[in-house]
């Protein structure tokens, strides 16, 4: 029989145990939140090679509903044709797109100009918005002295006018090279994940206890259907917004239509505010040609609001997702604040993943109602 001192030793041993692996996980919680954060930019870019290869299968299983070919071929012939869409778009439209990315970045400009001035003259303050020098004025309000033709710049003027181009140059380029490796990094990882999706999920399965497998196949197969019908869905009403917005421009007479739908349909990937921020460029670009150019606009981009949130959403996502608007808002903000665009335009992926998880363990009956049936 045991007594009462080896029944409070026995107390005090699982004390010290429960507080041991209680520390433990907090530390270990603590040290995943630094890593995700020091690191976010990589897992987001790793997420979004997993979302392409995620698109690429679901469109080459749709295509497998229409002609029996191995995957393999399939996922060949759905990449050979968004290549060729692509290169197809670059080349007929490569000098329209340059010449309209050039006159709306101009037209936007002087907008935003034009706004900063209304403001101004209606006592509200702007001084928050830097929109670059408006003129060549000194800062008491006086014009800039005039520099004489033919005077020779100093050494020291040139040297520090070398080094700032210098600067500017290398940014430029190490912006540039950091783009288009991270755009090779995310078609690399979809493609590998897309032509063996098996072998990936085989081997994330792996890392599962044996108790939990079968939970955990569960999970990850209902993950991976719910996010290729949000794909699927989401790419028809990216081309629907693309297509709706750029012939209703066209039908206005705005000359930057075909750049401007084009953002309208990229921006379409992000709910709620990329359509505000898409509308917003879209009216600005638009009353560069008069107000009735720019009301126009106003009420093609309600339309295309309404058509996007009331028709597409309802009828194409309503077995994808099922969140409602303002958590997925206040989550956006929240992703966005935390970690930038990167947080903004991945945030419904991620939160479609943890409502999935969140579903299947209020769906899974407790031990306890396990126990008293």
């Amino acid at each position: 029989m045991t007594g009462p001192a080896d029944n409070r030793l026995q107390a005090r041993t699982d004390l010290a145990w429960a507080i041991s692996v209680g520390g433990i996980g907090v530390v270990l919680f603590a040290a995943l939140l630094a890593f995700t954060w020091h690191f976010a930019a990589t897992l987001f870019l790793l997420f979004s090679g997993m979302l392409l290869g995620v698109a690429l299968n679901a469109m080459s299983n749709l295509l497998g509903r229409v002609v029996r070919l191995p995957h393999a071929l399939r996922l060949t012939t759905v990449c050979l044709v968004v290549a060729g869409l692509l290169s197809g778009i670059v080349f007929l439209g490569g000098t329209t797109i340059a010449q309209q990315t050039t006159a709306l970045s101009k037209t936007l400009k002087s907008q935003l100009v034009n706004v900063k001035g209304f403001l101004d003259q209606n006592g509200i303050d702007t001084s928050f918005f830097d929109f670059g020098t408006l003129s060549s004025t000194s800062d008491d309000g006086a014009p800039a002295p005039a520099t004489t033709p033919h005077a020779l710049p100093s050494a020291g003027t040139i040297a520090a006018s070398g080094g700032a181009i210098f600067s500017q140059s290398l940014k430029l380029i190490l912006g540039t090279a950091s783009a288009v490796g991270n755009f090779f990094i995310v078609l690399f990882l979809g493609i590998a994940f897309a032509t063996q999706p098996g072998v990936y999920r085989d081997g994330l399965l792996f890392m599962a206890p044996d108790r939990h497998r079968t939970r955990a196949i569960m999970i990850v197969d209902r993950i991976g259907e719910t996010l290729e019908r949000w794909l699927i869905a989401q790419i028809i009403t990216m081309v629907a917004v693309f297509l709706v917005t750029w012939i209703g421009l066209s039908i206005i007479g705005i000359q930057s239509s075909f750049i401007l739908g084009i953002q309208a349909g990229l921006l379409a990937f992000i709910p709620t505010v990329g359509a505000i921020l898409g509308g917003l460029i879209v009216v600005l670009a638009s009353l560069a040609s008069g107000w009735v150019a720019g009301f126009s606009a106003f009420i093609l981009f309600l339309g295309v609001h309404a058509l996007e949130s009331y028709v597409l959403t309802p009828i194409i996502q309503r077995q994808a997702l099922d969140i409602p608007p303002a958590t997925l808002f206040a989550f956006q903000i929240l992703l966005g604040v935390v970690f930038g665009i990167w947080g903004l335009a991945l945030a419904l992926p991620l939160m479609a993943i943890a409502k999935v998880m969140i579903d299947h363990f209020k769906a899974e009956p407790s031990p306890v109602a396990i126990a008293a049936g």
